[in-house]
């Protein structure tokens, strides 16, 4: 299972895995009501995991795929081969690691044979019969990539995502406005400023390109330069984005944060609470002012986001829609 060394990289990185459209089982497309019930279990799932509490996160991942009636992205059933895995409950494990290679074509063949949460189904003769479905599936979602382009945006994707994996390891160290930690957020803009000019030049060239043509890391890794952008760069590749997302080149999730970003960066409220604000002096977090926050959570399901209580849980805060809107008047209050 993945370990989230970042906070800020964890929360985006899950919204696009989660959200993206990984070939699901079953005819039928689940419902609202489903997909937002089976995003409140998942999430309870990794909890449950991440806490050490292996089998009930397990029986919790099988809860989420019951709620959309056996659909379920290749992510998800990976994590909970996890978890039973470490439950030591191997045949379960198997049982959702096939579901996840040959029914979602699960493909990240250096993850899973890296992962040391699977490391007690090694021995196990199904282990090289999964690894062998994986690396054909990885064999033919990349045949057809664009190599020369994969090989510069997972340049860009290491460097715009290793400087922010130490922001806390730096932070913790020096503290929050150190000399060190400015001089590490100065490094942070120039390798931005670099790697953005790459970026525009791609974008410019090609348009937004789905994964087909660069893979799914290349993918996100157009939205992550985009994402950090100066606010005129953002508006600008807003619309190229929209339409990348109905063509299914770009994950509505992703789509969600930049249009919230641009919305706070011109002075509007953000429509699905994807952005959180910090007091500058108590440190403490908060969601950032937000249009109609009583149904965020609606709109949030729309594109594939968990409800907005769990995802601001991994700031250690609580979702309550009258202290949002008091801290909303007062925010506003102080532009005047």
């Amino acid at each position: 299972m993945k370990k989230h060394l970042l906070l800020a990289l964890l929360i985006v990185l899950a919204s696009f895995h989660n959200a993206h459209a990984q070939k699901e089982t079953g005819s039928k497309e689940p419902s609202a009501e489903q997909k937002a019930e089976y995003s409140a279990l998942k999430n309870e799932a990794w909890k449950l995991y991440e806490s050490g509490d292996y089998l009930s996160s397990a029986q919790k991942y099988s809860e989420a795929f019951k709620a959309t009636g056996g659909k379920a992205g290749a992510t998800d059933r990976y994590n909970a081969a996890c978890s039973w895995a470490l439950a030591k409950e191997i045949d379960s494990s198997f049982v959702q690691l096939f579901k996840a290679a040959e029914e979602a074509n699960y493909s990240n063949y250096g993850h899973i044979t890296r992962d040391p949460d699977l490391a007690g189904l090694h021995s196990d003769s199904r282990w090289e019969e999964v690894l062998e479905i994986v690396r054909e599936n990885k064999e033919k979602k990349e045949a057809h990539l664009n190599k020369p382009l994969v090989a510069i945006l997972d340049t860009i994707y290491e460097e715009d995502q290793g400087l922010r994996r130490q922001i806390n390891e730096v932070e913790e160290k020096y503290g929050r406005e150190s000399a060190e930690m400015k001089a590490h957020w100065k490094t942070i803009a120039e390798k931005d400023s670099v790697n953005l000019i790459k970026i525009q030049a791609i974008l410019d060239e090609h348009g937004w390109l789905g994964e087909d043509v660069i893979g799914r890391r290349g993918n996100m890794t157009l939205f992550l330069v985009i994402q950090h952008s100066p606010l005129e760069v953002q508006e600008k590749y807003l619309p190229m984005m929209r339409e990348a997302v109905s063509k299914g080149n770009a994950d509505a999730s992703a789509l969600a944060l930049l249009e919230d970003r641009v919305a706070l960066r011109k002075g509007n409220r953000q429509i699905y609470g994807s952005q959180i604000g910090r007091d500058q002096v108590t440190g403490e977090f908060y969601v950032s002012p937000m249009v109609d926050p009583e149904n965020v959570d609606k709109r949030r399901a729309e594109v594939g986001l968990g409800p907005i209580a769990d995802y601001i849980s991994n700031w250690d805060m609580t979702w309550d829609v009258e202290k949002h809107k008091e801290r909303t008047a007062e925010l506003e209050a102080e532009k005047l």
